[in-house]
């Protein structure tokens, strides 16, 4: 089969859709299940190419977690701790966690809100474990080069038996020249084959050489992440996990920003007045989610003015204090943080900082790289020029 006929495009109105092969070969998907749409299909073959790349960059399983052509989260397959298992909302599962499990769990757990109603990609043969985690979230679907069985039938019968389940062949290899049209105008580009590994962050700048043997697979998940991210892009990584995604600004201290403050509202929630809170037993976990970012951030004092945190606890929580949030913050340490394209200013890396950033990897090339180095030495931190944009439109 080389042509699928879509519903429709990027929205109702935008008919016919398709995806299709030229020359008569053959998609290299299966639909197992479920109707994907266009934007299923564009979030599951970006996100195919990032797992496929972590996969190799690290020898560990992978998974990501896309919304809109942009990964929420991203992650490799390292065990979970009793205290991720609990912020994931996978603490009460009843199941031996395999890694492909964890990295899904870690992929979803980074960004929970921008998460839900995602498109999963799995590096690995979709188990029973994994399935039972994608079973209980609020996702359109996923992709992965098969399922076991009975991992099949758990997704099938979700959504009412219209969960989107794609096979990909894990041997296929697209051509080496790729084309799209923009208002009738057909571009043209080689595809971006780069490899990311050790030596791609042998480069370094900074006054602290002395780059771990985690941080260079963090700054690798950073890099992979960002190649399949739209640009300007922005990605902090911590113990093999993405914990901030800025995504498709104009501006790079934009995409510092959004990034640092998911990174920052990961590290709050690990906090024991956020793992303590007295939520009523019928509030699901989306739910949670959103009463979780309220009471991190600056909207739970009107809350409690209001008096409708009723609604969702069963006593009224302490007041998370600005200054406990900081102190909080400041025990984050070892984070590692990935620009797509280089940092004009040093405004970045003072942002980054408050995140707890030690290392850095970017092409640099800016004419004030020296004034964003000395930043960096400010610090203590280590940085790597790569020599090579990430750009992904």
């Amino acid at each position: 089969m080389n042509e699928l006929e879509l519903k429709y495009g990027c929205n109702p109105n935008q008919k016919p859709s398709r995806i299709y092969m030229e020359d008569n070969k053959d998609l290299p998907i299966q639909v197992l299940n479920g109707k994907p749409g266009y934007i299923n299909f564009l979030d599951a073959f970006n996100g195919w190419q990032l797992v496929k790349e972590l996969k190799k960059a690290t020898g560990l399983p992978a998974a990501t977690s896309f919304k809109h052509v942009s990964p929420a989260g991203a992650a490799v397959g390292l065990p979970l701790s009793d205290i991720e298992r609990k912020i994931y909302w996978v603490d009460d599962m009843d199941v031996e966690f395999t890694p492909l499990a964890n990295a899904y769990a870690r992929a979803r757990g980074a960004d929970r809100m921008s998460s839900f109603g995602d498109f999963i990609s799995l590096s690995d043969v979709c188990d029973v474990a994994t399935a039972l985690i994608i079973k209980r979230e609020v996702s359109d679907g996923v992709i992965a080069p098969g399922y076991e069985p009975e991992a099949l039938e758990i997704l099938k019968a979700k959504k009412k038996g219209n969960y989107n389940v794609i096979q990909i062949d894990e041997n296929y290899v697209p051509a080496p020249i790729e084309r799209k049209e923009v208002f009738g105008i057909t571009f043209e580009q080689g595809r971006n084959e780069l490899k990311i590994d050790d030596d791609f962050f042998a480069n370094i700048v900074t006054e602290n050489k002395e780059l771990t043997k985690q941080a260079k697979i963090d700054l690798a998940i950073a890099m992979i992440t960002l190649k399949y991210t739209q640009s300007n892009s922005v990605c902090y990584v911590k113990g093999g996990q993405a914990i901030g995604i800025g995504a498709g600004q104009q501006s790079r201290i934009h995409c510092t920003r959004l990034a640092g403050q998911k990174a920052d509202n990961w590290w709050l929630r690990q906090n024991p007045k956020v793992l303590n809170l007295p939520f009523k037993d019928s509030i699901g976990r989306a739910d949670r989610d959103n009463a979780i970012d309220l009471y991190i951030g600056d909207e739970y004092m009107d809350l409690l003015a209001e008096g409708s945190w009723q609604n969702t606890f069963t006593e009224k929580p302490e007041v998370f204090t600005a200054e406990e949030k900081r102190a909080w913050l400041d025990q984050n340490t070892d984070v590692a943080l990935g620009s797509d394209a280089f940092f004009p200013f040093g405004d970045n890396i003072e942002r980054a900082h408050k995140s707890g950033v030690k290392y850095i990897a970017e092409p640099g090339g800016s004419i004030r790289d020296d004034h964003v180095i000395a930043t960096c030495n400010k610090y203590g931190m280590v940085m790597s020029f790569t020599g090579i944009r990430l750009f992904h439109h």
